[in-house]
């Protein structure tokens, strides 16, 4: 049974029961991305997803400055006590920041296809800045076809991508659209946030899940990932790309539930 809240304006959706699991989605996305994964954990936890502000139920809700610090402090009110939060792609930037400015209401960090900083630069692999630039011009233009294009980079290099395409896009359309600024300035903390000399302060237990596929966030990155932050746990899947959960949602589930109970071994200890 699903219930729905409004914490301080935001609305969260939570399903399931034991302990509390958060997921954040990523650009251009809404909670609605999970519909189809939820129902692998939520046997064995409990479910909130909340739709970063300017996205799905919350377009409406948009910080000043919109940027990384303004979303995760919105979210601070709305995360239940010792969460495990889990943050895909653009929402693993704000999932990393939650863990360093409000460490006391994690148990546990996930990213999923994240990073400390998604544009690529000097010995550092990620998302080619014209790409972006590009992303950037289209949307002026088109939102939905500037969606389809980034979603298929998304599933590009899984054995499913179509089949992967058409379920996220379906489970995306049953949520309200974005709001522009949202869109725009999103797009500009993927070009711009750079979380590499922060990340080795988070204190949380950190698990980071890639897809070797992935285009968005290269494996090739991963090392140098790991010796910023050296206490993370890192999972790579071999045949997924950038939405696992999407393309391999036993597989994400088992990882998932593992680190969740690994969590807990270590909490009742």
């Amino acid at each position: 049974m699903e219930s729905l809240q409004a914490n301080n304006a935001l609305v969260t959706r939570t399903q399931g029961t034991g302990m509390d699991v958060v997921f954040l989605h990523g650009w251009g996305m809404n909670s609605g991305a999970f519909t189809s994964f939820i129902p692998y954990i939520s046997d064995n936890v409990r479910v909130t997803t909340i739709d970063l502000p300017g996205f799905g139920e919350n377009a409406a809700i948009l910080p000043k400055p919109y940027n990384v610090d303004t979303l995760a402090s919105a979210l601070v009110a709305s995360l239940p006590d010792n969460c495990l939060l889990v943050g895909w792609s653009l929402g693993g930037l704000v999932a990393q920041k939650l863990a360093l400015i409000a460490p006391q209401k994690l148990v546990g960090l996930v990213t999923i296809a994240s990073t400390p900083r998604f544009i690529a630069g000097p010995c550092w692999p990620g998302i080619a800045a014209d790409l972006l630039k590009m992303f950037e011009t289209q949307l002026e233009k088109n939102f939905q076809k500037t969606l389809e294009r980034f979603l298929a980079i998304q599933a590009m290099g899984s054995e499913t991508a179509k089949q992967d395409i058409k379920t996220i896009r379906q489970q995306v359309m049953q949520f309200p659209a974005p709001a522009e600024e949202a869109l725009k300035k999103g797009l500009t903390i993927l070009a711009s946030e750079d979380m590499r000399q922060d990340v080795g302060r988070i204190s949380v237990p950190t698990l980071r899940l890639y897809g070797r596929l992935d285009s968005l966030v290269p494996t090739s990155g991963i090392d140098r990932i790991c010796e910023l932050h050296p206490q993370s746990d890192s999972v790579v899947l071999p045949h997924a790309s950038h939405a696992p959960f999407i393309s391999h949602p036993q597989q994400t589930a088992d990882i998932l539930l593992n680190f969740a109970m690994r969590l807990q071994q270590q909490i009742a200890s």
